[in-house]
């Protein structure tokens, strides 16, 4: 092939490719003006604006419902139960029959005790009698004194026979009472362990429980280094066990309606686990609270603080720590570093520092945002969690 066919080949060729390369050039500059204008656009956030509000600090914890008094009915004489008097289940007062024990054979061993008694007093009466004829013919010396000192002696036996019969007769009696077995507390009953028919006696094993549940306990473990922190905390504000307030959660998440007050902390410390065990006392009006019963507890001052809250949704976290975004009065995006605190109810957190009254933290749109963007700010109820 001649080289200058080659050459004029080539000149053909470059002034296309510049014309090719020019229109691609342009189209890439048109079409990347118009994402550069809508990057400027602000974008619509959600926003609350942070104020001081009165927040009661918690510190949550895993407790049991422990009755506050806890009877195993037994019986104390033997026989066969003749009636249960009760429901099982059924609040009961103290007092209240429960059982009754078949009570002829004890009716008899007290109509015995009364006629041992009356013989015994008759007995006793013959030998005053004797000792003070005694006595008179020991005056007039027809009777030798150690006669005299016989009958005194007889006297004082037969007076301590008195005694003897007397005690007899209320032992029996006692037994006798035995046979209607009450309930030693108020309280509500468990499932009786024996019904009608059957022989019991001291050593047949309980009859039936019961729980007196009204008030209740709650009773849970705190590990020795978080009492102390707390009994510094406390004592640094002047804070007594009964400033402090405990509600409990069932395990559905529902709230006990009526607060409790610590009344117990243990001085021991569970080896095993090195927490101390502390209880509170709660009114049960309804029976809502049972014994053996896990529940949620919460602790919190009775008395409000003030502090700066957020929801705990518009708090995020990398390498550097926590931080939330800020709208500033530019209504552009920054980024404040935060040092959050206690976790409150309803998705909640307290914040300790990096962040001042008035400041509008960014709730809604954060995936949208960056440092410095531009942002159309709008007030929005947060979305909580929990109840």
């Amino acid at each position: 092939m001649p080289l200058s066919f080659i050459s004029r080949a080539v000149a053909l060729t470059i002034p296309v490719a510049i014309v090719l390369f020019g229109c691609d050039d342009s189209s890439e500059n048109q079409t990347a003006q118009p994402d550069q204008t809508a990057s400027q656009q602000p974008v619509p956030v959600g926003i609350v604006e942070i104020q001081p509000e009165a927040v009661t600090i918690g510190e949550t914890f895993i407790g049991r419902i422990a009755a506050n008094q806890k009877v195993e009915v037994r019986s104390r004489v033997s026989g066969f139960i003749e009636a249960r008097l009760f429901n099982e289940g059924q609040t009961v007062t103290r007092g209240q029959k429960l059982f009754r024990i078949e009570r002829d054979t004890y009716e008899a061993i007290v109509a015995q005790r009364r006629a041992d008694l009356a013989a015994a007093e008759a007995q006793a009466e013959n030998a005053d009698l004797q000792l003070r004829r005694a006595q008179e013919l020991s005056r007039r010396d027809n009777i030798a004194q150690a006669t005299v000192d016989e009958r005194q002696a007889a006297a004082r036996s037969s007076h301590a026979a008195v005694l003897q019969a007397q005690a007899e007769l209320r032992q029996a009696e006692i037994n006798l009472g035995y046979t209607d077995i009450t309930a030693p507390i108020a309280g509500r009953t468990g499932r009786a362990n024996l019904d009608v028919g059957a022989l019991v006696g001291p050593e047949s094993g309980p009859l039936v429980e019961i729980v007196s549940d009204d008030p209740v306990y709650v009773v849970f473990p705190v590990s020795q280094r978080r009492l102390l922190e707390a009994q510094k905390q406390a004592g640094e504000k002047g804070l007594h066990t009964e400033d402090f307030v405990v509600y409990l959660r069932f395990s559905n998440g529902s709230r006990y309606p009526h607060p409790g007050r610590i009344d117990f902390i243990s001085s021991t410390v569970q080896r095993s686990t090195d927490t101390v065990d502390i209880r509170a006392v709660l009114p049960n009006p309804q029976g809502l609270l049972r014994d053996g019963q896990f529940v949620q507890v919460t602790i919190e001052s009775a008395q409000p603080e003030t502090a700066l809250v957020v929801p705990q949704s518009a708090v995020q976290a990398d390498r550097q720590g926590a931080f939330v975004l800020v709208v500033t009065p530019e209504n552009r995006i920054d980024v404040r570093r935060v040092e959050t605190g206690d976790t409150l109810e309803r998705g909640r957190v307290t914040v300790r520092a990096g962040l001042n009254a008035g400041d509008r933290v960014v709730v809604q749109g954060l995936q949208r945002v960056r440092p410095g963007t531009p942002v159309d700010a709008r007030p929005v109820e947060p979305v909580t969690d929990g109840l």
